[in-house]
């Protein structure tokens, strides 16, 4: 089935065009990754399709029977209401029945519970209501009746994304889901979850996103917004960088052979005399087309990191003995460890562990509550942070950049002027004069990553540095990373980042366990499914073995079971009676709730009681009859 249809869209902001004349189709089942340099229209293409925004020219449809959702980077709330009126927005039958019982559930009102459990039956609600569980424990959404001003980015983030999830539930049959970076503020188990969702889901997908296993993982064909047109791949990451490269090839060699051929149709042209006969003047007209394409240029626009490292001194840090706890909540317990020269360390871990607070005390902004840290005097901490740009008003690119310095040490020797290391960052000289209100989320990444290098940091400590990067920015982050002399210590759920970049691992546990492990993530999860899998078999043959002794206990049978056993013969029935009197007393409808309530308890008892005497019969019966 055809979804959407777009033809010849083009989108500028002022004189910077993000896209031009470009035109696609999307069909049902298509699981389609759109990547791009941040600044160049992702988002806003993603917007124009769910009708947010609109094109300088172009058309596009969309299929009258599709339903379009789009969850974006920065998602809009009701800021007074609470989370569960904010994920339950939707207006459909059972969505509205499972909303109220989960309000029912989060304030314990038991009676409203018992009419609302009826609904549902009514309703075929059950099904329905698993799922909500599933997507609300999945991404660790609790306290339902909370306001949602009162939450964190990252609370949010994962918020907008049940309700994204919940409303295609209930969607049409026919729904296109957009995505914009929706790994952005989730652990590793939430995306690796997230993955299977969607894989699972008879969704058609187009998503942005920078985590390359993720797009690996839900979907099989890349497009690229490059030089404000689109370009598509089919096939996986690794296959789209070798094709790309491919392309770039292909195009340098056209452009070099027009070049050629521009030169010598240049010497032609000055040599005809103004008069042109019609032949003449077709060939005029070719030597204009040769001239646009001889003087293109293949700028494969990427960012250049070169910085001057001070140097480190044979003392980096040490960290000794040292606790840290929150009220009740321990963190670290006489956690012990001294850093190498160029040690390459990941931190990973459920949200909330403590690994920001680690971070904080290693430099010594946050205080342990006992221990020792020691810190080299060499050592000059550079640290990109969650937080992201800290601006006490609305300034320029380069006045901004200039508040930190008017010129930037290089490796090779010498400086750069502010405006000159902004162009290495790929902020050109327009861009440069653009308020940083006015720039994506990506280039405010970058320049983050700008203010943070210049101080030649020789101990980088990158908290979620990946998010909101472009792939492109990426690649040479990670190669910079790569040759980079100094220490780096990463926060990162990018598992593809991780694995590139990282010896070994701190993983925060929880409940003050941190475990050291000697290999990057992909190798931790593989080590912890096995781990998992050898315990989940020793408690298989611990399980045997204590039945084959309580069997071998059981071999003789005297009077004591005899007796036992007649007496369960003669208490079953008599439960299941009392059982089956409580259920046509409590559906006749003319009970008071109190009444109902001891009802309930006592068929919650006799109930228990019955399977701990089946369970008892069956055995004795066993034993009985061998």
């Amino acid at each position: 089935m055809h979804y959407v249809s777009v033809e010849g869209l083009t989108k500028s902001y002022g004189i910077n065009p993000l896209f031009k004349n470009i035109s696609f189709h999307i069909n049902e089942g298509d699981k389609i990754a759109l990547i791009a340099r941040n600044g160049v229209g992702k988002s806003t293409l993603l917007r124009i399709l769910a009708g947010k925004e609109t094109p300088d020219s172009g058309t596009f449809k969309i299929n009258k029977e599709v339903t379009v959702a789009l969850f974006e980077q920065d998602p809009q709330f009701q800021e007074d209401k609470t989370v569960l009126e904010n994920i339950f927005q939707l207006n459909h039958p059972i969505l509205n029945i499972i909303k109220k019982y989960e309000a029912a559930l989060d304030a314990d009102d038991s009676e409203q519970i018992g009419d609302l459990i009826i609904q549902m039956d009514d309703l075929g609600a059950w099904d329905f209501e698993a799922k909500v569980k599933q997507i609300l424990s999945k991404l660790n959404i609790h306290h339902l009746n909370n306001p949602v001003k009162e939450l964190s980015g990252g609370q949010r983030k994962r918020i907008a994304l049940a309700k994204t999830l919940i409303d295609i539930g209930f969607a049409h049959q026919h729904t296109l889901l957009m995505m914009d970076e929706p790994t952005n503020h989730l652990d590793v188990e939430m995306i690796e979850w997230l993955e299977h969702y969607l894989d699972q889901q008879n969704v058609t997908l187009l998503l942005v996103s920078h985590d390359r296993y993720f797009l690996d993982a839900v979907c099989s064909e890349i497009w690229e917004l490059d030089r404000e047109r689109l370009q598509t791949y089919t096939g996986d990451y690794e296959r789209y960088m070798e094709e790309k490269a491919a392309r770039l090839e292909s195009e340098q060699a056209s452009i070099d052979k027009a070049r050629n051929t521009y030169r010598k149709e240049l010497e032609w042209m000055r040599k005809q005399p103004r008069a042109r006969t019609t032949k003449s003047k077709s060939r005029q007209d070719r030597f204009y087309e040769v001239e646009a394409r001889a003087k293109q240029k293949l700028v494969d626009t990427q960012l250049q990191l070169e910085v001057k490292m001070s140097r480190l001194g044979g003392k980096i840090v040490e960290l000794k003995k040292v606790y840290k706890s929150f009220g009740d909540l321990p963190i670290l317990k006489g956690f012990d460890y001294t850093f190498a020269k160029g040690e390459r360390i990941g931190i990973i871990g459920k949200n909330g562990v403590g690994k920001s607070t680690f971070l904080n005390i290693l430099q010594l902004l946050e205080s342990a509550d006992s221990g020792k840290i020691n810190i080299g005097d060499t050592v000059v901490f550079g640290s990109f942070s969650q937080q992201g740009l800290i601006i006490k008003e609305d300034l320029r690119v380069i006045e901004y950049v200039k508040t930190f310095a008017e010129n930037f040490p290089l490796a090779s020797g010498g400086t750069l002027s502010a405006a000159q290391f902004l162009e290495l960052f790929l902020f050109t000289p327009d861009k440069q004069f653009t308020y940083l209100s006015a720039l994506s989320g990506g280039e405010k990444k970058r320049l983050q990553l700008l203010t943070v290098l210049f101080r030649n940091p020789n101990f980088l400590i990158l908290d979620e540095p990946t998010n909101d990067l472009d792939l492109p920015t990426l690649a040479v982050l990670e190669q910079f990373l790569t040759d980079y002399p100094g220490c780096v210590l990463i926060v990162s759920h990018d598992r593809y980042f991780m694995d590139r970049l990282v010896d070994h691992l701190f993983v925060f546990e929880g409940n003050a366990v941190v475990r050291d492990f000697p290999g990057n993530y992909s190798e931790y999860r593989i080590w912890q499914k096995d781990s998992s899998a050898a315990k989940a078999g020793q408690d298989d043959k611990e399980t045997s073995e204590r039945r084959d002794v309580r069997t071998e206990k059981q071999k003789t049978v005297g009077f004591k079971e005899k007796r036992e056993f007649e007496l369960l013969e003669k208490e079953l029935p008599e439960l299941e009676k009392e059982k089956q009197q409580l259920a046509d007393q409590m559906s006749a409808g003319n009970l008071s709730f109190e009444k109902i309530q001891l009802m309930s308890e006592r068929l919650i008892q006799i109930t228990h009681e019955l399977e701990i005497k089946e369970m008892r019969w069956l055995a004795l019966s066993e034993l009985i009859q061998n």
